[in-house]
């Protein structure tokens, strides 16, 4: 009780502060402060498991970081990539992002910013269907069970994302948590498709408009001047035909039209999952998740026109602060490209007298007289109709073994060479000389037109290719077209210093004036014009899966309907089952309710469907990044019933501040984040043009693996199985060692061959010090179905010094995985360590955006840290012992140091340094004896941001009555830090033989004669006289002679 009053005393009588600490405090009470006291000794140790739980808690109940929509204060948007909430839970990999971005919301909450840092999981997508389908489970209990913790159907303990994330005590604003699983929160997303399939994009104005708007222009002047993205080939109408119309046939025009459209479309896939994949979810020609394999299809599917926005997605990348890498990654993806369109005409043959085109598109038509054969996608549509009969079992057979190869497969593979020829020719547009049409797997059908010229004598790909088959018939020998090039080795690629020869009308032009001498000859003969070509293609927006949002569509004479907005949400029905139907029809065929009552707007029993005012819904759902791409503005104002945002919320937060995630979205969530928000920003919802300013990607933590290594002996009678790494010996002859690598042993006078059969990933939370013990070992055989038939008796033993108790083991550093057996979760460490000691080791591992190992052992020296930082301010057996001592220059130094390095450090986003600076700067003040508020004070609001559990901890102890989360961050005073004196190093003839520290004012002359008086000047002359004394003020002192 004495202490109490003592600590109450102190806060009515608060010192003066020299760091200017403006004690701008928050408006809630410590309500959890005054907890039932405990004795002296026992309260006043470091105890974070239990310091940790109060002040989750009390943030909790006083919603310390909720974020107002009407501050007056200036905002700041710090936001994560969400999670996926998967069974597994986080490992300490997961969290480093977290981490940072709250040390930088909490920063930017002490600079005096209302900061919007909220939470939500990406709680839609394919690893929860496939884990219902596994299971027997639904998936939205999976993923809740996965979120809020539980007991799943096998009666294992989820501890679920929300309490793991709690336990590390992060600043987030749960009040708007979002889940995209949700049907509050996926009727926006369904709102947005609904403002999508209602849009077009005009090319002159370089923004998306209402179709309605585009319906009046065809009902006026037809379509003949409307410069709008579309689909290729697009009839020709005037307002005359385009009125005499009828309804559906209005609608398959406008679906050329429209933002998203049904469309034939090449897809990915993936019979193994059920559904389409996009190029990023495929890893080496099978699919990411569950390893299937991924054919390409052709499929009618929902597709984004993502393809619009090429260009402004490509100078967008110049206003926004993203690494060079993340911005190169999205120019490749992007693929801008500047060159021309070329039609070459299709020779007639017996079988196919129909007059054909194919349409090229080329970067280097000053190369056109070059061309040797032309190279068609496999799955382009002349294929079939230009084949000969004598090519047509060889073309179908090859088609059949490419549709196995994904694009990214095909795309990355430059060494495999394959191709038939068609047997059908095309016509040169300038000398009319017949060009052998081949395919190849090279060539892409949804990249330019899905064909090439090849000009083997200037590129690469296609020389090889020509190289590959020029004993085969239908391919001609290389022609060159360069000046004084020799091209017998390789193609000539360069565009620079080349004069262009053999090619006509072109002889003696360099690569720019030929350019643009082919594209008015082309113009002027009607075969090509020039033309800028982009690498990004459409987003196919459908998936056949279950788990993910419903569209928003029935369909009327096999024409899409949107259904009017205000009768959104569409919720996913209930289904039996979670598999394709037996006629090959996505999971929703199996849903016994639904059907779209037009009457009555509602959901119906399938079985109604009579096509007249009961229409059948789509059974497709939207893809993994639906939700994803706009979820930003929804933790705006995630409790709006009426719009996904307000427009006062949207102009209050306006974009990202800072985003924080991993750098393997690049091309497909980051570039759809983007596709959307311009999308939002031209129909008036979002209000700029970039939903993410800033953007960092973390490092990944690595995992140290630890395993055993299964071996055999050959020759050995009964072949005896046994385990181990490093140094090996017999089981009956245990002393005697012998290394692996030397790949025998002798046993019985005899050699045996020692034989590697496989690896066994060991638990890491088994393992000490990288050896496993026999308890340990036992324990492992008899729970671990991996190490069946295996015995202690069959293990050949290490431990020279400990004489067979364990077995050392090999370590790797990989990526963390469950797979592995190398995960570590923060739970365990927060539970040994406390969540602040997590949360600073994190940081301390190295720069933010780059991998790094996980090493518990290393873990021990931040708890110590802590410790010692407590001791500052607490001693166990006197309670507080901070006093209103005038701080000394010593101190003021130590703390004014770490105020401008913390400070830095934070904006330039350089974590681990900072906490490189908290352990210096707590060693000085030790060693200093430092206990003054002055200092401690300001200290514990550096520590917050990082280690906020301890220091709110430590600021209620000094008797703060409000959160340390909002004081004022303390401001540097450069004075501090200005030398007053020097500690120089004292020469003679070049060797230091002593220091002095003098001050920084004295002229030369007032340092030698306080130098030529010293006695260690003294002892060392010896009676001498110098024959020069060497001084620069503030930097040496020299005595020669």
């Amino acid at each position: 009780m004495l202490f109490y009053l003592f600590v109450s005393k102190i806060a009515l009588v608060q010192s003066v502060i020299n760091v200017n600490l403006r004690s701008k405090l928050g408006d809630k009470p410590l309500s959890l402060c005054h907890s039932e006291p405990l004795n002296l000794k026992e309260r006043m140790k470091y105890n974070p498991n239990e310091i940790e739980e109060k002040w989750q808690k009390y943030w909790a109940e006083n919603q310390t970081f909720a974020a107002s929509n009407n501050s007056e204060k200036p905002k700041h948007y710090v936001l994560d990539m969400f999670p996926y909430p998967s069974g597994a839970g986080l490992h300490v990999g997961h969290p480093l992002g977290y981490i940072a971005s709250d040390v930088y919301s909490r920063f930017k909450r002490h600079q005096g910013f209302n900061v919007l840092h909220p939470m939500g999981y990406d709680s839609f997508g394919l690893p929860a269907e496939q884990y219902a389908i596994q299971t027997g489970q639904r998936p939205e209990d999976t993923t809740r069970v996965n979120i809020d913790g539980g007991v799943d159907k096998e009666g294992k303990q989820i501890a679920g994302y929300r309490k793991q994330l709690d336990k590390i005590g992060f600043s987030f604003d749960w009040s708007r948590e979002v889940r995209t699983s949700n049907p509050d929160y996926y009727k926006h997303t369904q709102w947005i498709f609904i403002q999508l399939f209602n849009s077009w994009y005009c090319r002159k104005e370089g923004k998306a408009f209402d179709i309605a708007e585009l319906v009046k222009v065809f009902e006026e002047e037809g379509n003949g001047l409307v410069e709008a993205v579309c689909d290729d080939n697009v009839a020709i109408f005037t307002a005359a035909e385009w009125n005499s119309y009828s309804d559906d046939q209005k609608e398959k025009i406008l679906l050329q039209y429209r933002m998203t459209y049904l469309a034939e479309t090449e897809v990915n896939w993936c019979p193994g999952l059920g559904t389409v994949l996009a190029n990023d979810e495929i890893v080496n020609g099978v699919s990411e998740r569950g390893g299937y394999p991924v054919i390409r299809k052709k499929m009618t599917q929902w597709s984004m026109r993502i393809s619009a926005y090429a260009e402004r997605l490509l100078q967008g990348l110049n206003d926004i602060d993203w690494s060079e890498s993340i911005k190169e990654s999205q120019r490749n993806w992007i693929g801008k490209s500047v060159g021309a369109m070329v039609t070459f005409n299709v020779v007639p043959t017996t079988n196919n007298q129909q007059p054909e085109t194919i349409s090229v598109f080329t970067t280097r038509p000053d190369t056109i007289f070059g061309v040797t054969f032309m190279t068609l996608a496999p799955e382009h549509d002349l294929v079939a109709k230009i084949t000969t009969p004598e090519q047509k079992a060889t073309v179908e057979a090859y088609i059949e073994k490419t549709a196995k190869r994904s694009e990214r497969e095909r795309m990355a593979d430059v060494k495999t060479i394959s191709g038939v020829f068609t047997g059908a020719y095309a016509e040169h547009p300038f000398t009319k000389e017949a060009i052998p049409v081949w395919i190849g797997d090279y060539v892409l059908a949804g990249y330019g037109t899905g064909a090439v010229m090849a000009v083997p004598c200037g590129d690469e790909r296609d020389y090889a290719f020509a190289n590959f088959f020029k004993s085969q018939n239908g391919m001609p020998e290389i022609k060159n077209i360069f000046a004084n090039v020799d091209i017998s080795e390789a193609a000539y690629g360069s565009k620079d210093n080349v004069e262009i020869a053999n090619s006509d009308f072109l002889n003696g032009l360099n690569y720019k004036e030929a350019t643009q001498a082919v594209i008015t000859a082309l113009e002027k003969i009607g075969q090509g014009s020039g033309k800028t070509n982009y690498r990004l293609r459409d987003a196919v927006f459908s998936r056949q899966r279950y788990w993910g949002e419903p569209f928003p569509v029935y369909y009327v004479n096999g024409l899409p309907k949107m259904i009017d907005a205000k009768h959104l949400p569409i919720i996913l029905p209930e289904v039996e089952k979670y598999l394709p139907t037996e006629d090959g029809l996505p999971p929703l065929g199996n849903a016994a309710v639904w059907a779209w009552d037009s009457k009555n707007n509602k959901v119906v029993n399938t079985d109604l469907v009579d096509n007249v005012t009961i229409f059948p819904l789509e059974l497709n759902t939207m893809p993994g990044w639906a939700g994803s791409s706009w979820y930003w503005m929804r933790y705006m104002d995630a409790h709006n019933e009426n719009e996904f945002a307000s427009k006062e919320a949207l102009a209050y937060w306006e974009s990202v501040d800072l985003y924080i995630g991993g750098s393997e979205h690049a091309t497909g969530h980051l570039l759809y984040s983007r596709f959307w928000n311009k999308f939002l920003k031209d129909k008036g919802f979002a209000p700029t043009e970039e939903p993410f300013k800033k953007l960092i990607n973390q490092g990944m933590i690595l995992g140290e693996s630890m395993f055993l290594t299964k071996y055999s002996l050959c020759k050995f009678p009964s072949e005896i199985p046994y385990i181990s790494t490093g140094k090996v010996v017999l089981a009956n002859s245990k002393y005697d060692y012998l290394s692996p690598e030397e790949s025998f042993v002798e046993f019985n006078g005899n050699k045996y061959g020692l034989i590697c059969e496989y690896v066994y990933h060991v638990p890491v939370n088994l393992a000490e010090n990288k050896k496993i013990y026999i308890e340990k070992l036992q324990s492992l055989f008899n729970s671990d179905n991996r190490f069946d038939g295996l015995t202690i008796n069959d293990v050949i033993w290490d431990g020279k010094d400990e004489k067979g108790k364990y077995i050392g083991l090999k370590t790797e550093v990989e990526k963390m995985s469950k797979s592995k057996y190398n995960v570590v979760t923060p739970d365990d460490i927060c539970a040994e360590y406390g969540a602040d000691t997590l949360r600073l080791y994190e940081m301390f591992l190295g720069p933010l955006e780059q991998a790094k190992p996980w090493n518990t052992a290393g873990i021990s020296g931040v708890f110590g840290f802590l410790k010692k930082l407590w001791r500052l301010y607490i001693d166990e057996n006197n309670g507080l012992i901070v006093n209103n001592d005038e701080p000394t220059k010593d101190n003021l130094k130590s703390l004014h140091k770490t105020i401008k390095k913390v400070a830095e450090d934070i904006e330039n986003f350089s974590f681990n340094t900072s906490v490189s600076q908290f352990m210096i700067c707590v060693n000085e003040l030790s060693s200093q004896n430092c206990h003054s508020r002055a200092i401690l004070e300001p200290l514990a609001i550096l520590v917050s941001p990082y280690a906020p559990h301890i220091a709110e901890e430590l600021w209620a102890q000094l008797g703060h009555a409000t959160s340390i989360a909002t004081v004022d961050f303390p401001v540097f005073d450069a004075k501090h830090l200005v030398e007053s004196s020097k500690e120089y190093p004292v020469s003679f003839n070049g060797k230091m033989r002593f220091t002095i520290e003098l001050p920084l004012d004295l002229t030369a002359p007032q340092i030698e004669e306080i130098i030529m008086k010293d006695e260690r000047t003294l002892r060392q002359l010896d009676g001498r006289t110098p024959n020069k004394v060497i001084i620069v003020p503030g930097k040496i002192i020299n005595l020669v002679g």
